[in-house]
């Protein structure tokens, strides 16, 4: 197709990766993945080769030679590769705080090298505990101290959309930054900490669904089949250049509604158990009591809402995780 345009997708064997790849394809674009699989998984891309226009690299995004040949042959690069999950960002702050700024900052160089168009996904934890919601793109952040390591990662996500923004305007690069809330769906793993995926996994086996805290924490959760169309509209959009979008669901839950949601959903036995974040994730462990985006923004550029109900979604998880570990529906 004359429009057809050339995506390297970085972390792209990840949860939203592996769907956005196959958005694209579909559309008509060629897709290349670099992913080192830490939290990826090659069986989120495996079915994506039979398209012809599909091409990938085990690799980490730190391999500047690999990196390099890969931007070179892009149009946009999408860069999603970053440590995610709140366990994994608290037990491995180091790994948390050098992949996302070192693994930026090489795309941004070799981006700047041959003037690739970057789409930088970052999180609404930037947002860390600002009381007033909903958060827009233009509202101050308030983060806790640097003694907890639960605000590493949401330091370096920002410092990745200073340096981001700072390579728009110091040096012209057309950069997008995507702040995603709460993104839910088939795929997601609950190893890291993920609340959903860990709810219907517990639920299937008819175990207690762990609550941290007191569950009265609220979320709104987004379908990733809603969030990678946002992604997508995004990354070829000129007029979102140089600019911050939220992307995220409308509709706030708390945990143990979420928990009780999925219970009377999959019609399961399971009770609801409350653990405090102490024992859950260590001392001095600080949670958001609420995280709603106002989206705005991106529905005035793209016309973009998400229109996947959070049971749809649910059912949807539910029924991934039952072929993947049990070969049923």
């Amino acid at each position: 197709m004359s429009d057809a345009r050339s995506f390297l997708l970085t972390g792209g064997a990840g949860f939203v990766g592996s769907h956005l790849s196959r958005t694209l394809l579909e559309a008509g674009h060629n897709v290349t993945v670099i992913d080192d699989l830490s939290t990826g998984r090659f069986e989120n891309i495996a079915p994506l080769q039979e398209y012809g226009r599909f091409h990938f690299a085990i690799d980490t995004i730190t391999n500047e030679a690999v990196v390099d040949r890969m931007v070179s042959a892009a149009d946009v690069v999408i860069h999603l590769a970053a440590a995610v999950g709140v366990k994994l960002i608290v037990e491995r702050p180091v790994r948390t705080i050098e992949t996302n700024v070192i693994g930026t900052e090489l795309v941004m160089r070799t981006a700047l090298r041959y003037r690739v168009k970057v789409l930088l996904a970052s999180t609404s934890e930037v947002y860390g505990k600002l009381d007033k919601v909903p958060f827009a793109e233009g509202d101050d952040v308030v983060l806790g101290p640097t003694t907890h390591s639960r605000w590493a990662y949401a330091a370096s996500k920002m410092l990745d959309e200073f340096l981001g923004l700072a390579y728009h305007r110091e040096y012209g690069l057309p950069v997008v930054v995507a702040r995603l809330f709460n993104t839910v769906g088939p795929r997601q793993r609950g190893r890291y900490g993920m609340v959903l995926p860990r709810f219907v996994g517990q639920a299937l086996a008819g175990e207690p669904l762990t609550v941290f805290g007191d569950g009265l924490q609220r979320r709104c959760f987004c379908d990733v089949r809603d969030v990678v169309h946002a992604l997508a509209g995004l990354a070829i959009h000129p007029e979102a250049v140089g600019q911050v979008y939220n992307i995220g669901g409308n509709d706030e839950i708390s945990i143990e509604q979420l928990a009780e949601t999925v219970i009377e959903r999959l019609g399961s036995a399971s009770g609801i158990v409350k653990i405090p974040y102490e024992e859950a994730y260590g001392p001095g462990f600080e949670d958001m009591r609420r995280r709603r985006p106002d989206c705005t923004k991106i529905a005035d550029l793209l016309g973009w809402r998400p229109a996947i109900r959070l049971a749809e979604t649910i059912d949807a998880v539910a029924e991934e995780m039952a072929v993947r570990t049990h070969g049923r529906g």
